[in-house]
């Protein structure tokens, strides 16, 4: 059975200057955020792209996007996950349990963007997008990989499957 991982970006959080004593870890997400997360939870199933997986970072933001994709899946919050490098969560990836096929991974910037970036330049398949490479709020990467296991995963095999960012969808 492949192995597909679909990476997003948290969708738009409230400003930090709309609440400045506020910590960055505890910002939640804006309306346009949360409608944007429920537009990409639609998209997702409406290509069955349904995860049995959600790894996400224990920020408020990306907590409540994970809610606003309504997915109908519990998440395993990772405190490493919050403003991770693209090292750590490819060390999350490859930590995964071999019983899931579909992954989502829920992260921040700078990390995440440049994660999409190195694993598109492995597969030497860069999306000709014109937000891919600064992977704004909600970019969401779909990469798929035909193999049984995440472990040691060879990432330049995969094959990207789609990219789209929640301003699409509307």
């Amino acid at each position: 059975m492949p192995k597909t991982l679909i990476l997003t970006r948290h969708t738009k959080a409230e400003s930090i200057w709309e609440s400045p004593t506020q910590k960055d870890h505890e910002r939640p997400l804006d309306d346009k955020g949360k409608f944007s997360a429920e537009t990409l939870g639609n998209w997702l199933r409406q290509k069955n792209l349904t995860p049995s997986q959600a790894l996400v970072s224990t920020s408020k933001r990306t907590q409540e996007t994970l809610a606003a994709l309504n997915l109908d899946i519990q998440p395993t919050l990772k405190a490493e996950l919050y403003n991770a490098s693209s090292d750590t969560l490819l060390d999350t990836i490859d930590a995964v349990d071999q019983k899931h096929n579909t992954l989502i991974l829920i992260a921040h910037n700078p990390g995440i963007g440049d994660l999409a970036f190195r694993l598109a330049r492995m597969m030497r398949q860069l999306p000709e997008h014109l937000h891919f490479e600064d992977y704004p709020t909600g970019a969401t990467l779909v990469i798929q990989w035909d193999t049984d296991t995440w472990k040691n995963l060879d990432y330049s095999q995969g094959k990207i499957i789609e990219f789209i960012v929640p301003q699409e969808l509307v």
